[in-house]
């Protein structure tokens, strides 16, 4: 047995002991069950500082006779549709994506994002997935996996430099309150402690919305964590920079279009497996066994029973990956792909 089958098997079987039921009790016990999700991959596990306040959109099981198209989409002059509001990390990854799109519209949810490509509103759709100290955000992963006539043609991997910010003439001995996305206060922790012991803490539905409530209040006592660029936005000074845990925090996004990318050779694939607990690590080994490389695994209840879930897999051939592996995989009966794309990630001015 070589060693990269090995890795596979040993992934499939970590994944088996963190999922409850798998080679255990049988899918429809009464066992409970919490939402489990697991990163092969350290390099690019992310998440957003944008809203997860949205209410889930409820699951279907995938179909693997959907017809798909596979007419490459333009990625120049499109209308692309992101997860708002302006100021946003989002805003931020679909500018770096599309640095010549016709116009950029922010959707308060996901959900409206993904619809404004359904309906032709928009050419593309980017959304936030994971982050590197926060991982996934279910309800982002759910929308995605519940609309079948999505693709992804892309992904962004965006260093996250939180910053601290307060109106103008606010000092950091003036503040008592910090305000931010539960991601950002979450990332920010450790520089509070020990900078602002006393500070209090208040969520909001992102970071921009942080930055936007102390701009309106006007009050010197209350600081946003947010994007750098949201203090330009909203008439801010910059308190603190990189007020984030790790200087390796990162946040990885989807874009998202009505149709598949039709070129070969691209480097990442993502797959849907929708099965139950025990049946995930052959589909692990199978991917293996097509030459494929694991990046990363989450898992979200398929919603009919104990045990039956939805796996979002993300896959890796750094020489590209044919048509014929793509096909492979696809004629596991419990498998659907998503598309096959590339990686931009932008470095930060320093990198």
């Amino acid at each position: 047995m070589n060693n990269r089958r090995l890795k596979a098997i040993c992934i499939a079987l970590a994944i088996s002991a963190a999922i409850p039921g798998c080679n255990a009790a049988p899918a429809n016990s009464e066992t409970s069950q919490p939402d489990a999700s697991v990163s092969a991959a350290e390099s690019i596990s992310e998440i957003t500082p944008e809203s997860t306040s949205e209410s889930t959109p409820e699951i279907t099981p995938a179909s693997t006779s959907t017809s798909t198209s596979t007419s490459s989409p333009s990625m120049e002059n499109s209308r692309v549709s992101y997860l708002g509001p302006e100021g946003t990390y989002t805003e931020e990854a679909a500018q770096f994506f599309f640095p010549n799109a016709a116009s950029l519209v922010p959707e308060a949810t996901v959900t409206e994002a993904i619809t404004d490509v359904t309906e032709g509103k928009a050419d593309f759709a980017v959304i936030p997935q994971e982050n590197t100290i926060g991982g996934a955000v279910t309800n982002y992963v759910d929308a995605l996996i519940a609309e079948e006539q999505v693709f992804v043609v892309g992904e962004v991997i965006l260093p996250i430099n939180q910053t601290l910010m307060g109106v103008p003439g606010a000092s950091l001995e003036d503040i008592k309150l910090i305000c931010s996305h539960a991601q950002g206060i979450k990332q920010s922790e450790e520089w509070r402690k020990e900078n602002l012991p006393d500070a209090q803490t208040q969520e909001m539905d992102s970071t921009a919305a942080a930055a936007s409530y102390v701009a309106e209040t006007g009050d010197k006592t209350i600081a946003a964590v947010a994007a750098p660029g949201a203090a330009n936005l909203y008439g801010l000074e910059v308190l603190a920079e990189n007020v984030q845990i790790t200087d390796a925090n990162k946040t990885r996004f989807y874009v998202l279009s009505s149709s598949r990318l039709a070129e070969e050779n691209h480097t990442h694939a993502v797959f849907v497996a929708d099965c139950e607990a025990n049946r995930i690590d052959d589909i692990i080994i199978e991917i293996h066994d097509a030459g494929l490389e694991m990046v990363t695994i989450h898992d979200r209840p398929e919603g009919s029973y104990l045990g039956s879930y939805h796996f979002i897999i993300e896959v890796e051939k750094p020489e590209g990956i044919t048509e014929k592996e793509l096909e492979k995989i696809e004629a596991i009966s419990e498998v659907r792909c998503l598309g096959a794309f590339d990686v931009q990630e932008k470095q930060n001015p320093a990198s």
